[in-house]
């Protein structure tokens, strides 16, 4: 059942010091960037409220940057220009490989980075690509800024660390030592939603990130280990069955999720040798 629009209120901020104060005292309030996943709620009948801020004017958080070696995504930054950008080509080459297997080209245009980062999906699939690689994602309020690592954001299904007044401005990611590695598997090879996806960096210590085998995302820390002390191939897979925890689904069983993190992992491990 849709929702009918006419009963819901948008709110044009005309920068971000006023889009901060709206968050701030005009509580309840949902910022919008692609709305590619709220529009999908509207569509279902459950829309996530009903006075909603558009953030879409606001350069402030838009543009890719590098400073002091770090790489600075603003917010409203989409994954197409995510997937066209030079920069993160030579410096996040498995972002732009996520970006360019997000949705179809119209959602790639529409979709941000930001918003696949405040909706907190497991499925996202920036988001494995973001925990291998030490992102910090930075938070603003009109009290301030603080800057959270990605590992730490999610607190569980879709909830995060951070407050009602805030907004998430930039995701920050440091320099990547290693050989970057990113797999989606999904229905179909393009336009679906991720069965199991992952993305990895191959170093002296390995970093291993899932989305779509548990509540959150996983940084998989016993499977580093385990290929980083010189462990086996067999090892690791043993190791990434106990800290992974999928479910059945409409989209796939725990038994095949299980399995085919387990036949990615070694492909990861194979191909980057």
């Amino acid at each position: 059942m849709r929702t009918p629009v006419s009963t819901f209120e948008l709110i044009e901020p005309r920068s971000l010091p006023h889009a901060l104060a709206l968050m701030r005292d005009s509580q309840p309030i949902v910022p919008l960037a692609g709305c590619t996943d709220v529009y999908v709620a509207l569509n279902a009948g459950t829309p996530p409220g009903t006075r909603y801020l558009n953030l879409l004017s606001l350069d402030a958080l838009r543009g890719i940057a590098r400073r002091d070696g770090v790489i600075s995504i603003g917010a409203l930054t989409t994954f197409s220009e995510i997937s066209r950008s030079a920069l993160l080509a030579r410096h996040l080459p498995a972002l732009v490989m996520a970006a360019r297997e997000i949705g179809a080209v119209q959602i790639q245009n529409r979709a941000t980075l930001g918003g696949n980062v405040a909706n907190g999906s497991p499925a996202g699939d920036s988001l494995p690509v973001l925990a291998a690689t030490d992102a910090v994602v930075v938070l603003r309020s009109a009290a301030g800024k603080r800057r959270v690592p990605f590992v730490a954001f999610y607190t569980g299904y879709r909830l995060t660390v951070m407050r009602p007044d805030e907004l998430v401005v930039a995701v920050e990611v440091p320099p990547v030592d290693g050989r970057q590695w990113f797999r989606k598997v999904g229905t179909r090879a393009a336009q679906t939603i991720s069965k199991v996806v992952i993305a990895a960096v191959r170093a002296p210590r390995p970093r291993i990130a899932f989305g779509s085998v548990a509540p959150t995302v996983v940084r998989a820390r016993r499977t580093e280990e385990a290929l980083a002390s010189g462990g086996t191939i067999d090892d690791a897979v043993a190791a990434l069955g106990a800290e992974i925890a999928p479910i059945d689904d409409m989209r796939s069983t725990a038994e095949y999720r299980l399995r085919v993190a387990g036949n990615l992992i070694r492909q990861f491990w194979t191909e980057t040798a």
